[in-house]
């Protein structure tokens, strides 16, 4: 391997990854690909469920929605939805809050249990907002309610407002997405992409990481979840991020090494620390240790 990729040990990663039940593993740097293993019958081009993975696209939805003067990332969504103002811990929730997790709902939501927009917004809240984070699906089911009532002027869905302002600028097609009892599409959970498509959105994610920089920075009940996205591993470089889906689904950006790599699987044993650990070798994680030493001095 090149010594630019020094850090990196895809035999070590396949190999792992074979194991648990690897179907895709692809790799670019700089937005070039340096590693594609497919297995199990996989083809390259066939799309995969992403399950939660679906859930990064929407805090980068968000955050176009703000520069297109849709919405605020801190305003309540009682200045939306008039049910929620006499609630008195609802109408204290933000679109933050709904897409860090942190709005208060109990866990639920997940698989074959998003609710509609009108179920999501119905259900009560378990804890104080922005008190825990609490990992699940209502929250994003309630974003798109909001969401939903910003672009009904423009006579757009979420759905079509994300392929419309982020995934075909992207040169991302998403192959299908689930479909609700009610028509609508899910927001936490339901596209099917192939591993190029999906490789290529986190490639737009790094060209654009500057803009998009809230969606990788945790909250106080959580510093290790964004809006959409996970935050570290003690088994990767320091700046990693990464999109997750049941069953060993991945989307892993490390911005310092203009690194995108997706994973599919059809096992239930891959783990992403195991993973990584595998494929970042001595030199990536010593690189970590020096930036954080680095940080720390800042501070």
């Amino acid at each position: 391997m090149p010594s630019q990729y020094a850090a990196i040990s895809v035999d070590r990663a396949v190999e792992y990854s074979r194991a648990h039940g690897l179907q895709a593993l692809v790799i670019s740097r700089g937005g070039e690909a340096i590693a594609a293993e497919y297995a199990d019958g996989f083809a390259a081009d066939a799309p995969h469920a992403l399950y939660s993975g679906t859930k990064s696209f929407w805090g980068v939805t968000a955050l176009t929605a703000r520069a297109d003067g849709l919405l605020d990332l801190d305003e309540p969504v009682a200045e939306a939805v008039e049910a929620w103002r006499d609630d008195p811990w609802k109408r204290r929730v933000t679109i933050r809050m709904l897409l860090s997790l942190t709005a208060g709902f109990g866990f639920g939501g997940l698989g074959a249990s998003v609710p509609t927009y009108q179920a999501a917004l119905a259900i009560p809240l378990k804890n104080e907002p922005g008190t825990r984070f609490t990992y699940g699906g209502i929250p994003l089911q309630v974003f798109g309610a909001v969401l939903a009532r910003k672009l009904a002027a423009q006579k757009l869905t979420p759905h079509e407002y994300l392929s419309r302002r982020i995934l075909e600028p992207a040169g991302v097609r998403v192959e299908k997405w689930r479909t609700l009892p009610d028509g609508t599409q899910p927001l936490p959970t339901g596209a099917y992409l192939s591993a190029d498509n999906w490789l290529a959105y986190g490639c737009f994610i790094l060209r654009n990481r500057q803009t998009l920089a809230e969606c990788f920075q945790g909250s106080v009940a959580n510093p290790w979840y964004g809006l959409g996205w996970w935050l570290g591993s003690k088994a990767a470089p320091y700046d990693l991020v990464y999109a997750s889906g049941s069953g060993g689904q991945a989307l892993y950006l490390v911005p310092s090494l203009d690194l995108a790599a997706v994973h599919f699987s059809a096992g239930r044993t891959y783990r992403h620390e195991a993973f990584l650990k595998r494929l970042f070798s001595e030199p990536a994680r010593a690189h970590r240790s020096r930036s954080r030493q680095r940080h720390s001095a800042a501070q």
